[in-house]
């Protein structure tokens, strides 16, 4: 080897650098989680940021304290005060997994390429699908992330429920799904990825707590079967995305089976209420749906991107793709569990079962439990205090941890401009981090409470920030 790559692969340089990380990463972490870190954003304009680390980029090597430097000017999910995106701070533990899966580098389109995280995907998968309620049949697999996961949903349920093979032949009906207007965008992104156009995706409106208006199903169905639309799925929402926002998955799981439709549940975010037996009513007929997608990294404790696809019959998963690579597959057409590539978007895929892996071998369900009903609890906290200040008010009474909520002010300020304001200012100034929604055409302040360090009086000292 040359200099350089000696340099790259000198063992004792990783050792002596790995050792310092890690004390680094350990601090790093106390700050973070004591709440004593000055800041959980060190915002800076996009300029300054690019600038700042093309000075790096020009003198290789050169520059001190590079990981530090990282960390210094990254947002903090660790800080009890982060109640920003739908993303959590993943267990240290997870985390040095991802380092294990990362050295490694063991793509697993194959399983000869990734032996050990195969086996690893096979029994995390058994073990939420038997959190569902499902039996043997049941199956699915890992991918990178809930767009990917809901499009291969998609792709299964208009392979199963189209007439003729439309993998090969394709589609002369215009094919339609049905989903709530307060669905993530990734499900209007996907049906028109499949080519189904505008037309293929039908809102369904949301009631005043941002749920499915389950009692419009059988009208609108009517309606859009007359207009030539075949419709074989409905998407329900576990939880939506910017309210958090439970769809009545027992009256949608009844409506698909009345009608012969796939029922696919986008849970990325609320699927995992199933581990806390304090909230998973929120989650009761899931055990009906033909398919449920859901992230590991929004409220699993898990490094993203690390989500799951499972289907009721797995039969389903091996249906979707039909693979052409011989090369790859000897017997194309076999249920064989251990060759991923066949039922995912990847072929090489990242070991991100190693992180869900870990978590589950080091603690069990019993860490998921505790953490989804801390931060379920949390929401219910929120929104008691938000009930003790009259200048302040809820979108709707929260079933999850999100929370959308909106000052009104003290005088003729227009609340719109008002609260996006106030945002703006707290991600500034950087003590706070919260995102904001439109609802209707009003903004609402929103925050995701995935930090177990987040107390009640970070949340009356947040209302307290932004009022000041």
């Amino acid at each position: 080897m040359t200099s350089l790559l000696q340099q790259a692969f000198d063992p004792e340089a990783f050792r002596r650098q790995g050792h310092v990380l890690i004390d680094r990463l350990a601090d790093y972490l106390q700050d973070q989680l004591s709440g004593t870190a000055p800041q959980v954003i060190p915002w800076q304009e996009p300029h300054v940021q690019r600038d700042f680390w093309q000075e790096w980029l020009e003198e290789p090597g050169k520059q001190p304290d590079f990981f530090q430097t990282v960390l210094d000017r990254s947002i903090h999910l660790h800080h009890p005060r982060y109640m920003g995106h739908q993303v959590n701070p993943p267990a240290p533990i997870a985390a040095l997994a991802g380092l294990v899966s990362d050295l490694l580098n063991n793509g697993m389109a194959v399983y000869e390429m990734g032996m050990t995280s195969t086996a690893m995907e096979a029994l995390v998968v058994r073990t939420v699908t038997a959190a569902y309620g499902w039996g043997d049949e049941a199956g699915g697999h890992l991918t990178s992330g809930g767009t990917l996961a809901n499009l291969t949903a998609l792709l299964a349920a208009r392979r199963a429920k189209s007439p003729g093979d439309i993998w090969v032949d394709g589609s002369a009906e215009q094919l339609a799904l049905m989903v709530s207007e307060e669905a993530h965008y990734c499900i209007d992104r996907s049906v028109r990825i499949m080519g189904w156009g505008s037309e293929g995706i039908i809102k369904v409106p949301a009631d005043a707590q941002y749920r499915m208006r389950t009692d419009m199903l059988e009208t609108l169905l009517e309606e859009e079967t007359r207009k030539g639309k075949r419709i074989i799925a409905v998407v329900a929402s576990a939880c939506s995305t910017s309210t958090g926002s439970y769809d009545d998955l027992e009256v949608i799981a009844a409506f698909c089976r009345a009608h012969d439709l796939w029922m696919h549940v986008d849970g990325a975010h609320g699927a995992a209420a199933v581990f806390s037996p304090q909230y998973k009513h929120l989650v009761k007929g899931i055990e009906k749906a033909d398919s449920v997608a859901m992230d590991f990294h929004k409220m699993l404790l898990v490094p993203g991107l690390a989500t799951g696809l499972f289907f009721r019959e797995r039969s389903h998963s091996f249906h979707t793709f039909s693979p052409e690579a011989v090369y790859l597959f000897q017997k194309a057409g076999e249920e064989d569990w251990y060759n991923t590539a066949k039922r995912t978007f990847e072929c090489t895929k990242l070991m991100m079962s190693l992180k869900v892996f870990t978590l589950l071998q080091t603690y069990g369900v019993a860490l998921w439990d505790e953490y989804v009903t801390h931060c379920y609890d949390l929401g219910q906290v929120f929104a008691r205090i938000i009930h003790q200040h009259p200048n302040w008010e809820l979108a709707a009474e929260p079933q999850s941890n999100i929370v959308c909520f909106r000052y009104l002010g003290k005088g003729e300020e227009e609340l719109n401009a008002l609260n996006a304001r106030l945002r703006k200012k707290l991600v500034e100034e950087g003590k706070f981090y919260i995102v904001q929604t439109v609802l209707r055409g009003q903004t609402w302040l929103r925050v995701t409470l995935v930090n177990p360090g987040t107390k009640e009086e970070d949340l009356e000292t947040l209302l307290g920030y932004l009022a000041a």
